[in-house]
């Protein structure tokens, strides 16, 4: 009778965190209000630079990600008079854990996955309430020699872990990979070849229908890369030089 008691509890509080969960990700990705994004900026190394760096951040460092997603929203239809509300909130001093490395197991990523979730419930949730978090963590590239751990972003709990450089030089470049995380917590999907980082045509490709094909002149937020030609790429300069494609915004609800 315990047994069964126990299971009966541990289904009720499964199903209620589903249920929550379902709820959140439908809200955030309904467009008819204010889509609240909350930036939390995390000293990746505990260096100066990257101390600094956030030291320097205030309420503008992130309009360029406000304006792409709501310009994007228009772009699409959407006349939400503010779509997007993006707030800097003050730094956190706790790492979330580490992402698992190569060669990876896919219990490896359901347990990180728990633990992020985990890490997350923890840390505060924004003012005003924020429906999707995104937690920057900043790295000295000096300090790391160029190389940053690899960017996260979870629509289970509607978290983005996005790692950036210290260098304020690179705040453009920053914002297309925080942009890139927060619409994976919407449910957008990556839209490029793991292997080769090449955009995968047509739903990688911002001009499709461009004759001839290459060069693209832009590139679509979830591919990251702008093809050049076949095998060439290049990284956008900020989020002026990218779109939300066809594909995507349907994925995070802009259209049906």
């Amino acid at each position: 009778m315990w047994k069964k008691l126990r299971i009966a509890i541990l289904l009720f509080i499964l199903a209620t965190v589903a249920l929550g969960t379902w709820r959140s990700q439908s809200v955030a990705r309904d467009w008819r209000s204010t889509l609240h994004i909350a930036i939390f900026p995390i000293n990746g190394d505990g260096s100066a630079a990257a101390a600094a760096r956030i030291a320097s951040l205030n309420e503008t460092s992130f309009k360029g990600i406000e304006d792409f997603l709501a310009g994007q929203a228009l772009e699409y239809g959407n006349q939400t008079l503010m779509p997007v509300r993006v707030s800097l909130q003050p730094e956190l001093k706790t790492l979330p854990p580490a992402a698992p490395g190569a060669g990876h197991s896919m219990l490896d990523v359901m347990v990180w996955s728990l633990k992020l979730r985990w890490w997350a419930w923890r840390q505060p949730s924004g003012s005003p309430r924020a429906h999707t978090r995104a937690f920057v963590i900043y790295w000295d590239s000096e300090k790391t020699d160029g190389r940053i751990p690899n960017s996260h972003g979870l629509s289970k709990g509607l978290i983005a872990i996005s790692n950036v450089h210290a260098v304020a030089n690179m705040q453009r470049t920053n914002s297309v990979v925080i942009a890139h995380e927060i619409l994976h917590t919407l449910g957008a999907t990556d839209k490029y070849d793991p292997a080769s980082l090449m955009p995968l045509y047509p739903d990688g490709y911002a001009e499709p229908g461009r004759q001839p094909r290459f060069p693209q002149r832009l590139c679509e937020i979830m591919a990251g890369r702008i093809p050049l030609s076949d095998g060439v790429l290049t990284m956008p300069g900020s989020l002026n030089d990218c779109l939300i494609g066809p594909r995507t915004a349907q994925e995070i609800g802009l259209t049906r």
